[in-house]
């Protein structure tokens, strides 16, 4: 293991602290400007043009995708905390600024590591993907076993052996897809290794290959983790290695050797997340807080598809903080009776790393934390369309809050609800794929609000251009009312008993 700290990089959190407690100490800062009209509430401060203008900012190519531990990540958080600032929100971070840095942890493959099936010598991100980034050398007889059935099975004898065969299966429709691969490969590697195989090998078929040009991208990072997280430790295991289409020919070749040397190393960067408040105006209630949630986040500059290698994450997840930041607008003209706590996650793409670090060192007291109303994804599909994940035992941990959204959907959003994202088998398992979750899991009552996945996820076509802000809009006025509601009611939404999500 080859542990290197991006020394050079260590400025930037001190850099960054500085800026922002400059910021802090600007003139008049810190006083929430005063809603014009007195009325119950601030929701006419909800525009679509405030929010299409964020939005072409934030997911512009000037960003450059804002990959976690970037600089482009931190550059853009830099521009989202200067824009709360400058509503009246207050810094809510460490240190009296807006910021909370934290470190994440990447483990990958390095450039040493060595692959070769018979006279193909394979690059890692070029001609082969190894799907877990884990110490192996392994030197032994390649067989080809066709699609793996019990019969091809059969005919060879695979203990002692590298072990190649075609991806078969058609699995669940459209993006769902996606998951049924990766689970598959992972689960039949697993039992090959378990009848003696030293290694995996898997050529595409024609429905895994636009898989292969599309997704294998994350496979070239490797894994991420908070320091000293699961996904941070150096293990040895048997390789899996994932192969395009036009292999297929020469891999059914007999008598290959099949070669492979994997080193790892792993490097730490510094993350972000930035965190605003709007004081309550009730002496009592101004000590809880109702925290509006999103990540600003996305892949960064990756492998060129059509031409284009920013991968703009409009959808995701600009859409939500565009709306948070509308939300937080609201807020600063006209305050609730408890507190708003906004917070923008850091590297959430990276497994959640930013919202799991806050709930672990919140900067205010967790008790104080009423609920998490998460934005995750809120700007495309049909314009009625919507779902909130947390809405449906297992997932619901708060009645209370559930309805509070429902209520408000019902008399002013009027969205169609999709309940069936939020099931335990639907194959996404999209309820645990956002930032709602570390908070849920401390037992903080905590829903999503999100217009579900569409081709464009994660690729470069998820551009400003495709998102419908108006959809936007009316999104974010309904976690505006849902979170209004919670921050003026006498009582705070309740966490139901016995909550015990599936996994």
């Amino acid at each position: 293991m080859i542990n290197l700290t991006l020394k050079k990089m260590r400025f930037i959190p001190a850099a960054l602290l500085a800026f922002s407690v400059l910021v802090g100490q600007s003139p008049g800062y810190g006083q929430p400007k005063a809603s014009a009209a007195k009325s119950a509430n601030a929701l006419s401060a909800i525009k679509e043009s405030d929010i299409k203008r964020d939005l072409f900012a934030l997911a512009g190519d000037h960003f450059r995708g804002r990959e976690g531990g970037s600089l482009d990540e931190l550059k853009a958080s830099v521009w989202i905390a200067d824009q709360l600032r400058a509503m009246g929100l207050q810094p809510a971070g460490d240190d009296g600024t807006f910021f909370q840095f934290f470190h994440i942890q990447r483990t990958r493959i390095t450039e040493t590591s060595r692959l070769n099936i018979g006279s193909h010598q394979l690059v890692h991100g070029q001609d082969a993907f190894i799907l877990a980034p884990a110490i192996a050398s392994v030197d032994a007889p390649l067989v080809f076993i066709g699609k793996g059935t019990p019969d091809d099975l059969a005919k060879v004898d695979i203990k002692g052996k590298a072990v190649a065969l075609e991806f078969s299966g058609t699995g669940p429709a459209d993006i769902s897809y996606r998951r049924y691969l990766f689970g598959t490969m992972s689960r039949r590697a697993s039992e090959l290794v378990k009848a003696g195989a030293l290694a995996v090998v898997w050529v595409s078929d024609t429905p895994a290959q636009s898989y292969f040009e599309r997704w294998t991208t994350s496979l070239e990072r490797g894994r991420y983790d908070l320091p000293g997280g699961a996904n941070t430790r150096i293990f040895s295991q048997a390789p899996t290695v994932w192969l395009p289409s036009s292999a297929l020919e020469w891999v059914k070749q007999p008598g290959q050797q099949f070669t492979n040397v994997v080193n790892v190393e792993s490097f730490n960067y510094p993350s972000v997340n930035i965190v605003a408040k709007v004081p309550g105006t009730d002496p009592k209630l101004k000590d809880e807080y109702v925290l509006f949630s999103t990540h600003q986040d996305h892949d960064g500059v990756r492998r060129a598809v059509a031409g284009d290698s920013i991968w703009n994450g409009a959808d995701d997840n600009a859409s939500g903080c565009v709306a948070t930041m509308a939300i937080g607008r609201a807020f600063a003209q006209k305050p609730g009776k408890r507190s708003a706590l906004i917070v923008f996650h850091g590297a959430e793409e990276r497994g959640l790393l930013g919202s799991r670090y806050y709930v672990e060192h919140p900067t205010v007291p967790k008790g104080s934390i009423v609920a998490v109303l998460n934005a995750e994804m809120i700007g495309r599909n049909a314009p009625d369309s919507a779902a909130i994940l947390g809405q449906q035992p297992p997932h619901r941990n708060s009645t209370d809050l559930v309805n509070a959204a429902l209520a408000v959907n019902q008399t002013e959003a009027h969205f169609k609800l999709d309940t069936l994202w939020d099931k335990p088998e639907h194959p996404e398992g999209w309820y645990f794929r956002s930032d709602h979750l570390p908070y849920a899991r401390a037992n903080v009552p905590a829903i999503a609000f999100t217009t579900l996945l569409h081709p464009d996820y994660h690729t470069p076509k998820d551009e400003p251009d495709r998102i419908n802000t108006a959809k936007v809009t009316r999104i974010a006025k309904w976690i505006y009312l849902t979170g209004w509601n919670v921050a003026n009611r006498p009582d705070r939404v309740r966490v139901d008993p016995g909550f015990k999500l599936e996994r």
